[in-house]
């Protein structure tokens, strides 16, 4: 891959599509849109959570026009990586073909957190600055790991 002219196809796929993946799009469209082309996807998509959209949109980052897909809604696209977020997505994660890499990096679903609402967004934004500091490390972080 030239990557002066070509961007990596990185796909974040969680169960929900709802929080994570969601934010990890975010992130990457944000910080890293020069070297990747980021997508989401879930296993069983449920739709996008508000609370993570209100996160994100709190540290600069709108994912409100974002939407939750299945897996199977991205069929043609030939992803450089499949990232699973968590640990179900992972042991649904369909097979790939091609030069698809996968890797696997389980973040907390703050989606079960208990407590107050404001707990609950203190989780959010754990799990949303979590996954920032991974989306920073990409995609040489991927490199470093899947070899």
């Amino acid at each position: 891959m030239d990557s002066a002219n070509e961007k990596l196809k990185v796909l974040f796929l969680c169960t929900g599509n709802s929080c994570r993946s969601q934010m990890a799009e975010g992130w990457a469209g944000h910080l890293k849109s020069d070297t990747i082309d980021a997508y989401s996807a879930g296993v069983c998509p449920v739709g996008v959570s508000s609370r993570a959209a209100k996160v994100m949109a709190e540290a600069g980052v709108d994912i409100s026009s974002q939407t939750s897909k299945h897996i199977e809604d991205l069929p043609d696209i030939d992803f450089d990586y499949v990232i699973t977020l968590c640990d179900n997505a992972k042991e649904l994660c369909p097979v790939f073909p091609g030069k698809t890499e996968l890797f696997h990096r389980n973040f907390e679903d703050p989606s079960f957190a208990p407590g107050s609402e404001e707990q609950v967004l203190a989780a959010f934004r754990k799990t949303r600055d979590e996954i920032k500091e991974f989306i920073e490390t990409l995609p040489e972080g991927l490199k470093v790991e899947s070899s």
